[in-house]
């Protein structure tokens, strides 16, 4: 297994630094998101109403995925915070609570998925009544494996703010290529196949839709049994036991409940704001919603580089603030983020150059591709806002200050984007545009708060004020 780089040696220039913590997880994003194309194409050669099933599944899916992320951060965080205080019995003290929090969350979100919102989900959204059954049956089977997605989700945080991003990235190539197999052998039914002039005949269970969410549930199991395996089996300072205590620590567990629970409410945040915009989107048609999900998959091949530096910049800034060196943290942050925009940029000419040819790989309705690439045109001009307030955002979750980007997430998608967006639909007779017009908006405002609030540096102290509060209780 790949050893955790040392993020505090001072001897590396701050761009390879960056570099070489960012780009594992650049490529394990870029990864994830080709197999998600893979994904949606397949789905999509099934037809129109099964890219609709999965379209709206996909921004509760998100707010779930929030619930996992925000018990990660919140752990992995301190773990980070005391490397950089070279308190590692501490640390590893942090990782076996974190073990108890993967419990709790993920057999609360299977029961809330199977009992209440599987079932329900599709009807409150007002989906046409053939894509229904479908998506409950999706949901049903992506969410049977919240724990273990949980175990993954924590696993692959506790790494990364360790300093070691190579890790979750061999674990992920594995996954994504078992995700690839599964769903070409359960999504379509046995045909016959003909490769190089030899027609042989290809086995499949026919599953559509399930064989997709089938296909990822397998693959996420694996992913999460070998990355937990790594923090119990792996040599070191920090290696865990299941000898050891996992009796509740108080102190610990509410630490990680201050700094996750802003960051479940920012994902709850966004994420509620996409229920409402699907909720809208419903109600144009179901080729305005296939569209719509085409327009969200193509867009992230452009996006997700982004997540490795916010990636970096959160662990940087944690570990450097740990051994109380707030300039490099500061800098590093700063350079996260305008490394970053420079690739967005980049990425952003090219999504607006081929907007259509990006949707014309997953649909080959005319319609779709026409209507999803006009969407991908509108967001081109938005991404490099999307980066800065994702990097910058990912800078004070690194210090602890979780609760801004909330803040500022609140106000952009409630007070912004779904209002105007309504407002475009339901007064001025706009279609799909509104939605992707009023996003870009969101992004220009979240992104100049979000640049106030890091140069104002305040950010810097959040956790030695918090830590002193504690104290003094």
């Amino acid at each position: 297994m790949a050893k955790p780089l040392n993020l505090l040696d001072k001897s590396i220039p701050t761009w390879k630094l960056i570099f070489l913590l960012a780009w594992p997880s650049i490529i394990e994003q870029l990864l994830q998101t080709a197999v998600n194309y893979v994904d949606t194409a397949m789905v999509g050669s099934i037809g129109t109403h099964a890219t609709a099933a999965i379209g709206v599944c996909q921004s509760t899916l998100f707010l779930l995925m929030g619930v996992m992320n925000a018990t990660g951060l919140g752990f992995s965080v301190i773990v980070a915070r005391r490397i950089g205080e070279n308190r590692y019995d501490e640390a590893r003290e942090v990782m076996r609570q974190a073990m108890l929090g993967v419990l709790a969350v993920g057999l609360t979100l299977t029961l809330l998925v199977q009992l209440i919102l599987a079932p329900n989900l599709p009807r409150w959204m007002g989906t046409a009544p053939d894509v229904r059954p479908h998506a409950v049956t999706y949901f049903r089977i992506i969410g049977a494996n919240y724990l273990l997605h949980t175990g993954m989700l924590m696993a692959t945080n506790i790494l990364r703010c360790m300093g070691d991003t190579k890790t979750p990235l061999k674990f992920n190539i594995l996954t994504n290529l078992i995700n690839v197999c599964g769903n070409f052998l359960l999504i379509y039914p046995t045909r016959q196949l003909t490769v190089f002039d030899v027609t042989v005949t290809m086995p499949g269970a026919g599953m559509g839709v399930a064989g997709a969410a089938l296909a990822t549930v397998t693959a996420t199991a694996f992913s999460a049994i070998c990355l937990l395996s790594v923090l119990y089996r792996r040599k070191g300072p920090l290696q865990i036991s299941l000898k050891d205590s996992y009796r509740p620590r108080t102190d610990i567990l509410k630490q990680a409940v201050q700094l996750g629970v802003p960051t479940f409410l920012e994902r709850a945040t966004v994420a509620g704001g996409q229920i409402a915009a699907t909720a809208m989107i419903s109600g144009l048609g179901t080729v305005a919603l296939a569209s719509n999900q085409l327009a969200l998959t193509g867009e992230s091949i452009c996006y997700m580089p982004i997540f490795g530096f916010s990636i970096a910049a959160t662990t940087l800034v944690a570990q450097n603030l740990g051994a109380r060196d707030k300039e490099r943290a500061f800098q590093q942050g700063a350079w996260c983020t305008w490394i970053s925009v420079a690739v967005i940029f980049t990425a952003g000419v090219i999504q607006f150059i081929l907007a259509e040819n990006i949707i014309d790989l997953f649909s080959n309705d005319p319609a779709v591709i026409a209507l999803g690439g006009k969407m991908l045109r509108i967001e081109a001009f938005a991404e490099a806002f999307f980066a800065i307030t994702t990097v910058l955002s990912g800078v004070l979750r690194g210090a602890g200050d979780t609760k801004w980007p909330f803040y500022i997430s609140l106000l952009g998608m409630w007070c912004i984007r779904i209002p105007l967006a309504y407002t475009l639909i339901h007064k001025f007779d706009w279609n799909l545009e509104a939605i992707w017009v009023c996003m870009a908006l969101d992004l220009m405002v979240r992104s100049a708060l979000f640049l106030w609030r890091f140069y104002r540096k305040k950010w810097l102290a959040v956790w030695e004020e918090r830590e002193a509060k504690l104290a003094q209780k």
